[in-house]
């Protein structure tokens, strides 16, 4: 039945509160003073007071203790907490740091330390951006990504006040100063690698004075782009800087293809050059050694070596020359007989007309030279050939 369901035996509402209302009709909110004052008495009763004694007082002692021991209990439980695999717990003890907790369960008194998880091993992400001025008086809307994580807990937690926003803020710094000493062709092209590279220094040594807590993992260059009113101007001429470098590298292409050719034949004309060089040397030098050979065969006989030198000569020159006979006696006719060609045609088809020819031949050799051409010189070989 409810403290204040009315028609009980005695006529009364039970009110926890010890008011009697009669009826239940009038019940008001109850009194704090009166509650409060008739609480201080049952617990100055229950610690002893010494006003009244018997078996009230004892059961109270008792339920005092159990609610002591649950309330332990309960203290105890909650103080039980764990820490994952990639987090470091730093411990705060009356708001003060106590120490460092490794991952696993653990304890901690409740009311008593405070413990914040950090993930320490969590690759994190913040990124800078906006509208800074390059070293030649160019404004160029830069974005840069810095990855980076947690390398001491204690530090990342307690040296700044926001190590996150004040990583954001050297970031931002670090990035104005290295663009400040770029110019816009380097900041657009060819020089993002050492901008980049430039701020990842910075960065590292400004963090360094403050012990944050943190690495820096890397550092990704975005973007670099001109203001949005230039921005047509601008792509002109990195496509034509585009076209420089194609150009260039086409250039390359063509010297590299026609340089080795153009060696390899001046290589070869040079060999031949050499060849030829040792080939005219060593022709001069058997020459000169047949002639010194043949010097003391002319000095025994002067005109007989002189005469076969003069043959030999002649029948060189007359082999590698077309020869053409002319009877200079005769009256009024010009006769001639060209021997190459008589001499062709007897050696390929062997006829009459060619067997005709060569006597011709040996006749009007005969008529013109007042000395036999054709016999003295193989006669005087002959002779020679003894010496």
């Amino acid at each position: 039945m409810a403290w204040n369901e009315p028609g009980n035996n005695d006529g009364r509402d039970k009110d926890p509160w010890g008011n009697k209302n009669r009826g239940g009709r009038d019940q008001g909110p109850p009194d704090l003073d009166e509650v409060f004052s008739k609480l201080s008495r049952k617990l100055g009763g229950i610690f002893g007071n010494g006003n009244k004694k018997g078996p009230s007082t004892g059961s109270s002692a008792i339920s005092l203790g159990v609610v002591a021991v649950l309330a332990t209990a309960v203290w105890g439980f909650s103080g039980f907490y764990t820490i994952g695999e990639a987090e470091r717990g730093v411990v705060l003890r009356f708001g003060k740091f106590y120490e460092m907790v490794d991952p696993g369960l653990n304890w901690k008194p409740t009311f008593v330390d405070e413990v914040t998880p950090v993930n320490v091993q969590a690759i994190r992400s913040l990124r800078s951006s906006g509208l800074m001025l390059t070293k030649d008086e160019n404004v160029l809307k830069v974005e840069m990504d810095v990855q980076y994580r947690v390398s001491d807990a204690q530090s990342y937690l307690f040296s700044v006040t926001n190590a996150d926003d004040s990583l954001r803020q050297a970031t931002d710094s670090a990035l104005r100063a290295v663009i400040g000493d770029s110019s816009m062709d380097e900041a657009l092209t060819t020089g993002r690698q050492v901008i980049r590279a430039s701020t990842q220094e910075a960065i590292e040594k400004i963090i360094e004075n403050y012990y944050m807590g943190v690495l820096v993992v890397d550092v990704n260059f975005q973007s670099a782009r001109p203001p949005t009113e230039v921005q047509d101007a601008f792509d002109d001429a990195i496509a034509a800087r585009e076209d420089e470098e194609r150009f260039v590298r086409e250039s390359e292409a063509y010297s590299n293809d026609i340089l080795p050719k153009a060696t390899g034949h001046a290589e070869r004309l040079k060999k031949e050059a050499q060849g030829y060089s040792e080939k005219t040397i060593n022709g001069a030098l058997g020459e000169v050694a047949q002639f010194e050979k043949l010097l003391p065969e002319y000095e025994v006989a002067k005109e007989v070596t002189r005469s076969r030198l003069y043959l030999e000569t002649m029948e060189r020159v007359y082999s590698n020359t077309s020869k053409v006979m002319i009877d200079s006696k005769s009256n009024g006719n010009l006769l001639y007989l060209p021997l190459d060609k008589l001499m062709n045609q007897s050696g390929n088809t062997k006829t009459k007309a060619g067997t005709s020819s060569s006597s011709y031949g040996i006749e009007l050799e005969k008529v013109e030279s007042p000395t036999p051409v054709s016999t003295s010189p193989r006669s005087d070989t002959g002779r020679q050939g003894r010496y």
